[in-house]
Formats: structure tokens, sequence, C-alpha cells
């Protein structure tokens, strides 16, 4: 038997021997850290990320100062609560809230034993629940019939008629709603036409919250539509196609597809919709408190602005505005808290 080079006697090869990695592929194999400030992961240092930005953050100062302006700085105005200010008493303007005298929480005891107080919340209230009821769910449903419409033309033409309202003052809105619902306006002249007079819904005070619903829906339901279906444009029609797939109907995709796209969005607005649950408007009541007296008209934002600028009462409207604020912030808390047992973020997440 003949043996080759590199053989065993018993004519096989022994295992070729393991090369080392050259230096270049070591080096290749090693990922390199990316210098700092270019990316790559690594932190950027502030100085770095300034002079980056600077042109940003040059754009965003006017804008901050106007919130620290007119946001923040009169926020400092609410210690004239726990006083009984007098703008003429000692000094002028805000020179006299430094020489008004200090009556600790006086004014709160005084709001709270306050019948009109306990009116103007009362009403609030049942309006807050009547619109969450009656307002809240229309935007959801219009998004759906809009996203239902097989041709983009008309539902761009839908949608923005739908959102046109919204720019419209509460002038306007209520002047439309005079012309049509008023003693004078579109209804009362064709029933006085057909032997029927007296018809004038906007001076009826048992109405009035019903009313002004209407008012609401049609001004501001277009804006919640343009956020439904942004959030209906990010679900994917895979999802549909795989329902479909698997027998669904039209009703069982809306419910099980649909729906559950929205619930993070539905959650958010609720939240803040609660949050905002005793500011249900003023210059759409203002409006309309002639009409039908403010024991139908009158809520919290009206009633503030009754008892500070119209009586001079500063102290006592700042107490209210105050206190008002501090339930909205607890509104907002349990509400979110409520949305994170539901497995939804909210406003923040846990």
């Amino acid at each position: 038997m003949t043996l080759t080079a590199g053989s065993r006697p018993d004519g096989t090869r022994p295992p070729a021997a393991v090369e080392e990695p050259t230096a270049a592929v070591a080096t290749a194999a090693v990922p390199r850290r990316a210098p700092r400030g270019t990316g790559g992961g690594a932190k950027v240092p502030f100085r770095i990320r300034l002079r980056r930005d600077r042109t940003l953050i040059l754009m965003t100062v006017p804008v901050i100062l106007l919130l620290l302006l007119f946001n923040y700085v009169p926020l400092l105005g609410n210690v004239v609560a726990f006083q009984d200010y007098d703008p003429y008493a000692a000094g002028n303007g805000v020179t006299a809230i430094f020489h008004s005298p200090w009556v600790g929480l006086r004014q709160f005891s005084r709001m709270a034993a306050d019948p009109l107080f306990r009116s103007a919340t009362q009403n609030t209230l049942v309006l807050f629940a009547l619109q969450l009821v009656l307002f809240f769910p229309v935007p959801i449903a219009l998004a759906l019939l809009i996203n239902s419409v097989v041709r983009p033309r008309v539902r761009a033409v839908a949608q923005a008629i739908m959102y046109l309202p919204h720019f419209f003052s509460w002038v306007l809105v209520v002047t439309v709603f005079q012309q049509i619902f008023g003693g004078a306006g579109i209804i009362a002249q064709v029933l006085e036409e057909h032997g029927r007079s007296g018809f004038d819904l906007m001076t009826d005070a048992d109405l009035f919250a019903y009313l002004v619903t209407a008012q609401a829906v049609w001004k501001d339901a277009g804006w919640g539509v343009i956020v439904f279906l942004a959030a209906l444009s990010a679900v994917s029609t895979d999802l549909y196609e795989a329902a479909a797939m698997d027998g669904a109907g039209r009703w069982r995709r809306m419910w099980h597809v649909t729906l559950p796209a929205l619930r993070p969005v539905i959650a958010l607005l609720l939240v803040l919709r609660v949050g905002d649950a005793l500011s249900v408007g003023f210059e759409q009541f203002l409006l309309q408190r002639d009409a039908v007296g403010a024991g139908a008209s009158e809520v919290l934002d009206t009633y503030v602005w009754n008892m500070g600028i119209q009586n001079g009462d500063f102290s006592y409207a700042a107490a209210v505005g105050l206190a008002k604020g501090a339930i909205g912030i607890c509104l907002v808390l349990g509400a979110n808290k409520f949305a994170h047992l539901l497995g939804e973020q909210g406003v923040y997440k846990k």
C-alpha cells in the first residue's frame, strides 16, 4: 500500500487543523462603539444637543414665554382666594394683593353654604352627564359610518361638512339655532301656517339641557370624527381580511376588529372629558341666559364670571375657580386609574 503525503497508515486523512482567525476577521467580528455625539445608542452630551438643536429651541422660546405669561403666571393670583381682596382698598391692582387681609378658608366655607353655588353645580353635573351619554358616542358612530363609505371623494366631502361647524363661534351657532327653533324661526313659521302657534324652543327652560347638548353635537362632533378616523386609518386591513375569511360579517368585524382598535383613543378622550366635567361651557350659556333664566342656564363657569366680574367679589370667585380646578385634577386621576384597571394607558402610563 502506497502512502500519500499527510495520510495515516490506515489510509485515512487526519482532520484539518482549525486555522486561527486572522487579525482582520477578529477586528471585523467585534462591533465598534460609536463615538459620543454621533448616534449609535451613545448618550449625546447636553452641550452638543444644545448646539445641534439651537434653531428649534429658539423657535419654541416665544411659545414658552406666552405660556408662562398667560397660563402659569396668573396662577399666582389664586392667593386672593385666601384673602379679602379689594383692588381699590390699598394700592392698585397687583399691589393690593400684598395689602389685603388674610381670611384663611372663609371663602370656601361661604361657598359650601351658598345655595346658588349648589344650584350651579347641580346644573353643571346634569349637563355633563347628559352630554356624556348623548354627545360622546356621536363622533364614534359618525366615524364608523364614514369609514364604511367606499368612495374616497364621498368620505372627504362628508368629513369636511361635519368638521366645518367646529370653526364657528358660539354666537353664530346660537344664531343658527335661533333661526330654526326660535319663536320667529323656520319651524315656528311652518307651524303657524298650519294653525299652531307659540312654538319657541329657545325659551323653554325644561328642554334647555337638550338644546345645548344638540348645539354641542352640531358644533364639535366633527372634531371627534377626525380623531377617530385617524385611529381607524392605523388598523391593518389584514385583520379585516382574516376576520372575513373566518366567516365574520360586517357587524362582527366592527365589534371584534374596529372597536378594539378604537379602545385606547376612546379611553383617552373619556378621561379628558371626565376631567373637564365641571367646565361644560361659558359663552354658550351666557348668550342664552336671558332667554331661559339663570335657574336653567347657570353653570359654574358663568357663576364665577357673575360673582367675580359683575359683582366684584374676586376672592369668592377665585375660591370657586380654585375648588373647580382641584376637583378636575382629582377626576382626571380617578378616571385615568379606572382606565388602567381596564387595561388601557389613559393620559399617562402606570
